[in-house]
């Protein structure tokens, strides 16, 4: 890419976060599962809404909308007889009530955000925050099945190729502070914050020459991030929600 073309990308990519940070970015027209997420403003709950996020987004919201989130603070019995009709895709009626069951023990055991940071703040990788957190989580609950585990996601190692997209939208969700992230957590620099790299994001990229690999994985979203940080690098993760919309409205 050369100087000048690096220049107007910069620009357009610029004006379109400008653009997009405001609170009407987010409504029923252009839903967005951070809209169920900001209703509650909750760790906790933004991580169920995060990690159910894969798939269409209205249908996604549509799922989240009819979830009772307070059953996280309720009796492991009462769960398991308020989800025994629910279902989403890879997810079965046993598969979500073993998901709210591991996170209403989370919520009585510790913040999400204080053991992110048990593996983060070592030499400030988020992956080793994920290792931490997901770990953690795993811990609480024996129970396996195919939508359980691609729920959370195992825990990232050195030969993880997932880009954990859901996982960095997540922390993007919870690290970040503007008219569209919510900014709960502390102790996270945001210049550490790998692109949640999906679908949408991905194809742009590559269409806009921010990224070369052709493969949306773990290796295409630290090329990305890395390419991002040459426009901020304070803050890569903010150029996300304007990639992924201009992909998903096909603007580019």
């Amino acid at each position: 890419m050369s100087p000048k073309d690096f220049c107007l990308l910069k620009e357009r990519l610029d004006a379109e976060v400008a653009q997009r940070d405001r609170a009407d970015e987010l409504c029923d027209e252009r839903p967005d599962p951070i809209m169920v997420a900001k209703a509650y403003e909750d760790e906790y709950i933004s991580l169920l809404c995060a990690l159910f996020a894969y798939g269409n987004a209205k249908l996604i919201v549509k799922f989240l909308n009819a979830l009772d989130f307070s059953l996280l603070d309720k009796e492991e019995a009462e769960i398991k007889k308020a989800l025994s009709k629910h279902y989403y895709r890879f997810q079965n009626a046993k598969d979500l009530m073993e998901i709210f069951i591991t996170l209403k023990r989370a919520k009585e055991s510790f913040s999400l955000n204080e053991k992110f940071l048990e593996g983060y703040q070592k030499e400030h990788l988020v992956l080793e925050g994920l290792r931490s957190l997901i770990a953690a989580l795993r811990e609480l609950n024996p129970y396996q099945s195919h939508g359980y585990d691609f729920f959370f996601s195992k825990a990232p190692t050195n030969r993880s190729t997932s880009p954990y997209k859901r996982w960095n939208m997540y922390l993007r969700w919870m690290v970040r502070k503007d008219s569209l992230d919510m900014g709960l957590w502390s102790g996270v620099d945001r210049a550490d914050l790998i692109i949640p790299l999906d679908t949408h994001t991905f194809h742009v990229s590559r269409r806009v020459g921010l990224l070369t690999r052709g493969t949306p994985d773990l290796k295409a979203a630290f090329e990305l991030t890395e390419k991002l940080r040459e426009f901020d690098r304070s803050d890569p993760v903010k150029y996300d929600f304007a990639l992924y919309r201009l992909g998903q409205e096909k603007i580019a």
